[in-house]
């Protein structure tokens, strides 16, 4: 509550000069806010451009070093793999997904060999990268079937565990994933393997490029509105977040993250709990196209990521994770 009043009070005093606006702000950005996302591809030694998301790119694994090697350099604490899947390779029942060999396994492995400890890496846990339907689990009359989905998710997660991933984050909003995940890691000694539930992720129109990007967006068949929330409702995100850390969740995302910030709020004010949020694709690429049309200036990339810090979020998911030193600049 403010006590005292004008002319004695002047709020500007503070906002007069730079080093008074540094000396008191409230909220920052550094590296250690951020996990940068990376897409893979198939074959040797190839950068291929996204269309939809102009500046983000897709590598084959022999090309990870140089990113790893960045992300390091710039002082990212973690990356999360996000595997293209050839159309060939995927069915109705994503068993690409079970795989030792698929895209992510091979990717884990040659970080972990080469880094060790040096950076964390985060895995989605979901099957919509391998399906020909696009969706995050099992298809059946329009509609994804929740117990049968976790059986497989139960395995992928496993795997990915085995092969090195630090950090699991189920994103297929599946009810109950969570405990069940939780009991088969620990069961299989995976103790320390720690679970980031995307906890409260909407059925979202912002998500297109994203699709795009994996190999998911021609084939989706409907959408995800039987599983993923109503971009309406808010108490049901509370809900959502109190079930998965009672069945284990070590911390939760938030997704996507502008057009939700009130969520973000809430869920920290409620849960003190490591709170994530994303700047999903569809974020990511209006702003590009904005700042590539002179519509704006660079200043609203660093505007938008320290509104997340403002509502509450511990790290932020974004494609401007290993640029952050030339936005501050």
């Amino acid at each position: 509550m403010i006590t005292g009043k004008f002319p004695a009070l002047r709020l500007r005093r503070n906002r007069k000069t730079d080093w008074s606006r540094r000396l008191i702000e409230e909220n920052n950005l550094t590296p250690n806010d951020f996990i940068l996302p990376i897409f893979l591809i198939d074959g040797k030694n190839k950068k291929q451009s996204i269309k939809s998301m102009p500046g983000v790119y897709r590598y084959t694994i022999d090309k990870l070093n140089n990113i790893v090697d960045r992300a390091i350099k710039k002082g990212i604490p973690m990356i999360a793999l996000f595997p293209y899947t050839e159309k060939r390779k995927k069915n109705d029942l994503g068993t690409e997904a079970l795989n030792e060999n698929n895209l992510v396994c091979r990717a884990l492995q040659r970080i972990k060999n080469k880094y060790k400890n040096e950076i964390g890496i985060m895995c989605d846990v979901a099957l919509d990268p391998y399906t020909l339907h696009g969706h995050d689990g099992l298809l059946q009359n329009k509609y994804v079937l929740n117990d049968e989905t976790i059986k497989i998710l139960l395995d992928q997660s496993l795997l990915q565990a085995q092969m090195g991933c630090d950090v699991l984050a189920p994103s297929d909003m599946m009810d109950g994933r969570i405990g069940e995940i939780r009991k088969y890691l620990d069961k299989h000694n995976f103790k320390m393997t720690q679970i980031l539930s995307y906890a409260v992720k909407y059925a979202s129109s912002f998500y297109g490029p994203f699709r795009d990007a994996v190999g998911s967006k021609n084939l989706l068949k409907g959408n995800k509105k039987n599983y993923q929330m109503d971009y309406r409702n808010s108490d049901e995100a509370l809900r959502e977040v109190a079930l998965d850390i009672k069945e284990g969740a070590d911390m939760v995302m938030v997704k996507p993250g502008l057009p939700y910030l009130d969520i973000i709020k809430k869920v920290k004010e409620n849960f003190k709990i490591p709170v994530m949020a994303y700047q999903v694709s569809g974020e990511y690429s209006l702003l590009e196209y904005g700042i590539k049309n002179d519509l704006t200036d660079r200043n609203i990339i660093l505007e938008n990521l320290i509104s997340f810090k403002r509502a509450g979020a511990n790290a932020i998911v974004s494609y401007y994770a290993d640029r952050l030193d030339q936005i501050i600049k």
